[in-house]
């Protein structure tokens, strides 16, 4: 019975991928008659105009392929629940937020009318759903904390906001926001499956089936590309991972509560270092600049597709990461932890991510291997109190 189960839920991602696959050409021809193409400007990397929204392609596969073809395997099997029952709020979330996209995709949005949207989507899953940061584990043997239904909102509204702006903000290669999303989304499917015990089936199968709507659709957006994903895709992609993520976010395990973090390492941090290195520079936290990860290493010299493959390795780095936390001691993870971070920090340096200049970690290395430089610091400070 369950192996005819997977052998059917095989079959729904074959059949989620090709319609992504073949109704992606179709979706690139009504971006251009509906004028959703991005332009080069000086923020843009592309050089002519290309089609934009291509996310409909993810999302017109994940709807077919959740709302449509899931229910009819589960129905053939009484011993699971109805899966429309769940995952009707959910994809109805994810649609508020494609919408919202599409219409940013042909007549830019004002950055509070796409928060809105985004919010909307949030509000719709905690009310519907059991997708809901109502507890929380504090890592390394600290206590479990229960949050009211106010905190709880508050919470999980904010989690899918962030991690939805983390996605849409590293959307700026060919190709990068699908790799990365596969990458962390396979990690999260096999540990929601192996780690996370109480986690409910359907988060795990629909993770794999959200992978094969974007795998679909990879083909035409890696380098070069020939349609962009679009704030359509970027959002919609980022709404499901920030929802999906939750089940682990809730879980009474600190590991539990650190992975969706860990895994989503490369979007998170490089949304945490702007912010800062916005505010060090006086300007406002939401301005675009071309200072994150994938503009520093071309900047650096990488080309596009190499850029790209860099961050997949990083992501993969993260993702493992948290693979090894979840079959570790405690005093491997916190371990593990301090290396990852320390590597990050390294990596954000020698990029200069933070800015030119701003390397705490590399002066503060300095200062203990470099007699002459510590000798010049303590000089300064010590003139500096006079």
């Amino acid at each position: 019975m369950i192996n005819r189960f997977l052998l059917y839920y095989i079959l729904v991602l074959i059949g989620t991928f090709l319609i992504s696959l073949i109704i992606t050409p179709l979706v690139r021809f009504l971006a251009f008659h509906i004028g959703a193409v991005d332009n080069p400007n000086a923020r843009r990397i592309n050089k002519v105009p290309m089609p934009s929204s291509g996310g409909l392609s993810i999302l017109i596969a994940f709807l077919i392929g959740s709302m449509i073809l899931m229910p009819i395997i589960t129905q053939k099997h009484h011993y699971l629940a109805p899966y429309f029952d769940y995952i009707m709020p959910v994809a109805f979330g994810g649609l508020i937020i494609a919408i919202t996209g599409f219409i940013d995709d042909i007549h830019e949005l004002k950055p509070k009318a796409k928060l809105l949207g985004i919010i909307l989507g949030a509000v719709v899953v905690w009310t519907f759903t059991d997708y809901r940061f109502d507890s929380f584990k504090i890592p390394f043997g600290g206590p479990m904390l229960y949050f009211g239904p106010v905190l709880s909102f508050f919470f999980t509204v904010l989690w899918i906001v962030a991690i939805t702006n983390a996605i849409n903000l590293i959307d700026g290669l060919d190709g990068l926001v699908c790799g990365v999303s596969i990458i962390s989304l396979t990690t999260m499917g096999l540990i929601s499956y192996f780690f996370l015990f109480d986690s409910n089936l359907y988060t795990t199968l629909t993770i794999f089936l959200l992978i094969a709507a974007i795998a679909g659709f990879f083909p035409y957006n890696y380098n070069p590309a020939l349609i962009y994903l679009g704030d359509t895709g970027a959002l919609f992609i980022g709404f499901m991972i920030g929802v999906l993520s939750l089940q682990g976010l809730k879980n009474s395990t600190a590991v539990a509560v650190i992975t969706p973090v860990i895994i989503l390492g490369v979007p998170i941090l490089d949304t945490f270092v702007a912010i800062i290195r916005r505010k060090l520079s006086g300007r406002p936290a939401m301005e675009a600049d071309k200072m994150h990860l994938h503009h520093r290493l071309l900047a650096m010299g990488f080309t596009h597709r190499g850029a790209v493959l860099v961050v997949y390795g990083i992501t993969m780095v993260f993702s493992l990461t948290s693979l090894l936390l979840n079959v570790s001691s405690r005093w491997g993870g916190i371990l593990l932890m301090v290396g990852l971070l320390f590597t990050a920090e390294v990596l954000i340096e020698g990029l200069e991510i933070w800015g030119v200049g701003r390397t705490p970690l590399f002066s503060c290395l300095k200062f203990i291997g470099n007699s002459s430089y510590r000798q010049s610091v303590i000089d300064k400070w010590k003139q500096r109190f006079k």
